[in-house]
């Protein structure tokens, strides 16, 4: 009769169209999860059925959203230490239940929970009451081996199994990008780079698992260049056919099944320059598309975590345009033409007001305008010919430390 009663409750907990149990909507917070399921956004009510299922288990799973894959993650413990979590995930993955687990990574600043731990209190061997009549339970050394010579057992020696040689072709590879000294996961890509050849083979993202290409060359050799806005570039190496032997590098670390590859990231330094490629703006317009609003926010966060930075904002087009030039209007909607102004003007004059929208934006959101200056080179400083492929990426604004 118990045995039908779960039953019935499990059965209730998957088939019902509704919540199990009412919990508010919260975003992940900055960390590492253990997770074992993912659901649409649509799909909550799914996402806290199997949590109820996996705590009539015996569990102790949560789940919550995640809005850059705008998934639901249902997970089983979260970590604020990549290495503890990933080991958590392949003692995980040996149940029958998650042999697909994985960690997901949130990226942002990790706060970890301080908890209070009490501390029982010592008691001395004075105020143990002894027993008068309390067995002696000192074991002999004799004792001790003949136990042991009863209790021995001769088995044979088991048979002796050859692996595959561990290449990067059947090892899960994990490239953590790290800034320990403000204990935040940093969002950005990887290139990789076919070391021999000198030729870029793909870029991914940081903090994913992947299967990295396989270079086909005599060396083997792998080179992976890290980039995210507001850090300096990493370069490190890595052997396709013997990523064990690099394991010795101190920026490897080999956990379960896993390579990690680690990336402590560092922040620009007085003197260096980074660039806005993915800030876009309309045409003839010094107002942004709304997909800039990441990395601009990137910018933001980069100034308000080192406040001594004074920055020049450097602006760029794509040859010596002479036209049509619009504007900032009253209404200081960075992302929208309606409300705009229109103007005449040169390349020189469109690079200005571009620049100046960043610096506009930063001060909108409290960041001090004595922090920050404009240079404009109008079509001066191309990256590529005005009428190449990649002709777009001249129109581009540069930020340069000058103060740190």
């Amino acid at each position: 009769m118990k045995n039908f009663a779960v039953l019935l409750i499990l059965s209730g907990a998957l088939l019902s169209p509704k919540p199990v149990f009412s919990q508010a909507t919260r975003e992940l917070r900055p960390g590492y999860y253990v997770v074992v399921g993912a659901y649409a956004k649509s799909r909550e009510n799914v996402a806290q059925n199997y949590v109820e299922v996996l705590r009539l288990k015996g569990l102790s799973p949560d789940y919550g959203f995640n809005s850059s894959k705008n998934l639901y993650f249902v997970y089983l413990k979260y970590f604020t230490d990549l290495k503890t979590s990933l080991r958590e995930m392949s003692q995980t993955r040996k149940t029958t239940d998650f042999k697909d687990a994985w960690v997901r990574v949130v990226p942002g600043d990790i706060r970890p929970e301080i908890p209070t731990v009490q501390t029982p209190p010592e008691v001395s061997p004075e105020s143990v009451p002894a027993e008068d009549n309390a067995p002696n339970t000192t074991t002999s050394s004799a004792d001790t081996a003949t136990v042991a010579t009863a209790t021995e057992e001769i088995t044979e020696n088991p048979e002796i199994r050859q692996y595959n040689p561990m290449t990067l072709g059947n090892t899960e590879v994990f490239l953590s990008l790290f800034n320990g000294r403000n204990n935040r996961i940093v969002d950005g890509e990887v290139q990789v780079i076919d070391t021999e050849r000198s030729r870029a083979m793909t870029k991914v993202k940081g903090n994913e698992y992947l299967i990295l290409p396989d270079p086909k060359s005599r060396s083997g050799q792998l080179t992976l260049i890290c980039e995210a806005f507001g850090y300096r570039k990493i370069q490190q190496e890595i052997n396709y056919p013997l990523p064990l032997a690099d394991t010795v590098k101190p920026y490897i670390d080999l956990m379960g099944t896993t390579l990690v590859i680690n990336f402590d990231m560092v922040r620009y330094h007085k003197g260096d320059i980074g660039t806005l490629f993915n800030v876009y703006f309309f045409n003839d317009a010094a107002i942004m598309l709304p997909e800039s609003k990441f990395e601009l926010n990137s910018l933001l966060q980069m100034m308000e975590e080192n406040t001594g930075y004074r920055i020049l904002l450097h602006g760029h087009t794509n040859g010596n345009y002479h036209g049509k030039i619009i504007t900032l209007g009253p209404n200081k909607d960075f992302f929208w033409l309606e409300g705009a102004k229109e103007g005449i003007g040169s390349a020189k004059d469109l690079a200005y007001n571009r620049a100046e929208i960043i610096k506009e934006y930063l001060i909108a959101n409290g960041i001090s305008a004595d922090r920050m200056e404009i240079k404009s080179w109008g079509g001066k400083r191309p990256l590529y010919d005005k009428h190449s492929a990649n002709a777009k990426r001249n129109v581009r604004v540069e930020v340069e430390i000058l103060e740190e």
